[in-house]
């Protein structure tokens, strides 16, 4: 609040109200944590491992929060409330690791059987969503997707910067037709596959907001259904070549890579040889 007084007195930005609250909320959040959790009612108890360990029950608050803990350890020392600052080694650069949901086999056959089966689904979503299922297909590869991108004798489709054409399986190929076929009832000579009410007089895509709803009605949004795909890939692929057939960036394709190995590449136990 000194710092408030001292910033508009010399016409630069103070901190809001709210800043100041949050940081309090947080010091309060850490003070219940140490008492509860970690059995101490003193700040000069208080050490590194128990401030690791406080950013963890909220891990996507870990940077505010490590903040807010610098701020209020340096001042505590220089306050000599304690002898030793325990957030001085500790970094708020989280690891670039790939924290998204994704969907169950269950929901994956679910979401198929929707798109495919139900004519009541709208096409669009039907396209959006079996593609991105199916072929690891962005939102924004689907809206840039131009009938010129379609080679209907081969039946393949050119997406976004990949450097190959997507050979569509038989489902796939159904969703691109029906979209298709929903396209020529607007008569329109808008060059893209997706075509909406806003865009049939015109030659422009649909709209970046158009294709973020577009799966509204099915319950999952585009981004976990793609996420759930390459999770799938990179983890049974070589992380690399996905990156080669999508176009990515190789380090993009690494935060998808968990701690995973499949069963039979461990080593037999002792229980399994006897």
């Amino acid at each position: 609040m000194r710092a408030q007084d001292r910033a508009r007195r010399a016409g630069t930005r103070p901190r809001s109200d709210h800043t100041l609250e949050t940081a309090l909320a947080t010091m309060r959040d850490l003070a219940l944590f140490l008492v509860t959790h970690r059995g101490k009612d003193d700040w000069a108890l208080v050490g590194v491992h128990d401030i690791e360990a406080f950013p963890a029950t909220l891990p996507k608050a870990r940077k505010r929060r490590l903040i807010v803990l610098r701020q209020f350890f340096r001042f505590a020392r220089t306050q000599h409330v304690v002898l030793i600052d325990p957030t001085r080694t500790l970094t708020a650069k989280e690891p670039n690791n790939f924290r998204g949901r994704t969907l169950t086999l269950d929901e994956q056959r679910k979401l198929f059987r929707r798109w495919v089966t139900d004519e009541h689904v709208h096409p669009h979503e039907a396209l959006v969503g079996t593609l991105a299922l199916l072929h690891g297909a962005s939102s924004l590869e689907v809206r840039l997707l131009r009938i010129t991108d379609v080679d209907h004798q081969a039946q393949v489709v050119r997406l976004g910067k990949r450097p190959h054409p997507i050979p569509l399986d038989p489902a796939s190929w159904m969703t691109l037709q029906r979209c298709l076929a929903h396209r020529d009832g607007w008569r329109t000579d808008n060059p893209h596959v997706m075509v909406t009410k806003g865009t049939k007089a015109g030659r422009s895509p649909a709209s970046t907001a158009y294709l973020s709803h577009v799966l509204d009605d099915c319950g999952f949004p585009p981004r976990m259904i793609r996420s759930t795909r390459l999770v799938d890939l990179v983890n049974t692929m070589d992380p690399k070549l996905v990156a080669a057939a999508f176009g990515m960036d190789p380090q993009a394709t690494m935060i998808y890579l968990g701690d995973h190995v499949d069963e039979g590449r461990l080593p037999a136990s002792e229980t399994s040889r006897k």
